[in-house]
């Protein structure tokens, strides 16, 4: 419940729509009441019981001066339009008010779909905002399937129960205090029974609906164990039929599958049980209430009409109805607590990356980069110790060495995709940690080995990221890229649409849109990372070329398989097992005859 009532705190930019919400039930209850008291007139109509009065009453607050003054205007209406007229005309009016008890039923229902939708539009924004905030480290370690599960499936649950939390919040209290406080003036006797036996059935329903909270849980986590599962399988979908998986993934989708299905079975029974208790539990407070109201009528003293008994259990029959929506809200909001639960353990997930308040801009890359006896570990686990290096402006540095030896690591920790646990990494002397990290991001132009577009045009995916580029600019990126040429053989050139992570091109098309983009800012820093080592040898070339043009008067880092590609560089450096364990140029790093020796001739190359 507590995270429930956390979720709710999104609703207070909105709180006119909860207000309006409560007016119009407040109205729709009165309506419906009103409906209901005219039964009463109505059957003492019926049964010729009637108590004429021909003189207007003076008008008073009290019940017993609103009955006359009601009994007067009765009195009128028959002696205008006779008995089967003024049943006629109540009869009409029951109509009317039902019309008007309906109508306010339906605004009230318009505020809360515009509260509830508000609400749970700045949940999920701001869940997206989190996923957007969070490191690159985060991400690498969570399932994709969770966090489209927590966007969509949670959402689902939290947007039924905030509906459900409104309406048992603003209309059942209202509806219970108006049929209590009619009831009340009909017979206190029987209203204090009704006090004393209807929280015997709640306290019943209230213990069904805190179990819920568990197989909720177990619920979400199977869902997003599925969505995580399909994600899997359509990012892999090329790999799944080149070994013939599918019956594999089939397997494992349907263990997943039956899993989530024997869940929800488990939370929907226990779920659907709260309302046939609760009407069955209602049926029996009835019985109870009828047996000891006709006690009152037919008892010696009969101290209760036969037409206000009726009317006190025509009322209390509509009292169960609200009762009963407390039952289903709680379950509903027991539930959403679940889901609640799991979004604010994902707004809690710390950021390991951050910005100081006192952040300094940064506009321009003047001098050097420099990575001073940095180190960084993952989960304790050492990936770098000890690095120093150097890269003044307008010079390349490579980065070679085997798999797992802590490249990438290290060309990460400059754009701060994830921060040193020792050292520091520095630009033109600043402590990069001190720096704005948009403006830090912005010297730097990037280029991996996955090249990951988006599904947008080719012109929206170079220009990622930017705002007022022009049609020339991204054109001019394009050229450089060697990118311009097929692109304006494509069906509408720069506005051709390429589909999921771009899978209308190939391999080599993605990678030139992706050096493009990059070029596009002018960046002072390069970091490739394995930018040909997928391609084949023809777009190899072209990508080269591309990259040799990009990275002329830049600032690179560069991280290849390939010593082929950088033999070109002002400095390798050869990591193993996350040190530097040989530096230099290809000339004196092959005359050495030490690690780079080896790995040259791994690949034939001298």
């Amino acid at each position: 419940m507590k995270n429930f009532l956390r979720i709710m705190r999104f609703g207070r930019p909105y709180a006119r729509f909860a207000v309006l919400n409560g007016v119009f039930n407040l109205l729709a209850t009165i309506f419906h009441l009103a409906s209901m008291l005219l039964f009463i007139p109505f059957l003492r109509l019926l049964l010729g019981q009637t108590q004429a009065v021909h003189e207007r009453p003076v008008l008073a607050w009290n019940k017993a001066t609103l009955e006359q003054g009601f009994n007067w205007s009765l009195t009128r209406l028959i002696e205008l339009h006779g008995q089967l007229g003024a049943l006629g005309i109540i009869c009409l009016a029951v109509v009317g008010l039902f019309l008007l008890k309906n109508v306010f039923r339906y605004l009230a229902v318009r505020a809360i779909c515009t509260f509830r939708n508000r609400i749970i539009r700045d949940v999920r924004s701001r869940i997206y905002d989190k996923m957007l905030e969070l490191p690159l480290r985060y991400h690498n370690d969570e399932r994709k399937g969770h966090l489209l599960s927590l966007i969509t499936n949670d959402m689902q649950v939290l947007e039924y129960s905030v509906m459900y939390s409104i309406e048992m919040v603003f209309r059942e209290p209202i509806a219970v205090i108006l049929f209590l406080g009619t009831m009340v003036t009909l017979s206190p006797a029987l209203t204090l029974w009704s006090l004393l036996l209807l929280p015997i059935s709640g306290l019943l329903i209230g213990r069904i609906s805190r179990s819920l909270k568990k197989r909720s849980t177990r619920v979400q986590e199977r869902s997003a164990d599925l969505l995580a599962r399909v994600e899997e399988t359509l990012t892999g979908m090329r790999v799944v039929k080149a070994f013939n998986g599918e019956e594999a993934m089939r397997r494992r989708f349907e263990r997943e599958n039956d899993l989530l299905m024997r869940s929800s079975i488990s939370m929907l029974n226990r779920q659907d049980v709260a309302s046939p208790l609760s009407e069955t539990l209602g049926t029996a407070v009835m019985a109870a209430i009828a047996f000891l109201g006709g006690t009152l009528v037919l008892g010696p003293d009969a101290s209760l009409s036969g037409d206000s008994f009726l009317g006190f259990i025509i009322i209390f029959s509509q009292l169960l109805t609200p009762i009963k929506g407390f039952s289903q809200g709680y379950s509903g909001i027991v539930r959403g607590s679940s889901s609640a639960q799991r979004v604010f353990d994902l707004l809690a997930v710390p950021n390991t990356v951050t910005e100081k308040p006192d952040a300094k801009p940064v506009a321009a890359f003047n001098d050097r980069v420099e990575f001073k006896d940095v180190s960084f570990a993952y989960d304790d686990k050492p990936v770098l110790q000890g690095i120093n290096l150097t890269v003044p402006k307008g010079k390349s540095v490579a980065l070679v060495g085997t798999s797992g030896g802590g490249k990438t690591t290290l060309a990460g920790l400059l754009p701060r995709f994830f921060d040193v646990t020792g050292g520091s990494v520095s630009i033109d002397g600043a402590d990069i940690r001190d720096l704005r990290i948009k403006d830090l991001r912005a010297l730097m132009g990037i280029v991996t080995q996955d090249s990951l577009l988006f599904n947008d045009s080719v012109a929206a995916n170079i220009a990622f990221g930017r705002t007022g580029i022009g049609e020339a600019d991204i054109q001019r990126a394009a050229e450089i890229a060697n990118a311009h040429e097929f692109i304006q053989r494509l069906p509408n050139g720069y506005n051709t649409g390429i589909g999921d992570a771009g899978n209308r091109l190939s391999g080599g098309q993605k990678q030139r849109i992706a050096i493009a983009r990059a070029v596009l800012g002018d960046p002072s820093i390069l970091i490739l990372d394995e930018a040909t080592s997928a391609l084949d040898t023809e777009s190899e070339k072209l990508v080269q070329d591309a990259l040799f043009k990009l990275m002329k008067d830049r600032t690179s880092l560069v991280i290849a398989h390939r010593l082929s590609t950088i033999q070109h560089c002002d400095e390798i450096i050869v990591l193993d097992q996350g040190r530097i364990i040989e530096r230099g140029t290809h000339a004196e790093l092959f005359a050495a005859n030490g690690q780079y020796r080896k790995l040259c001739d791994l690949q034939a190359f001298a």
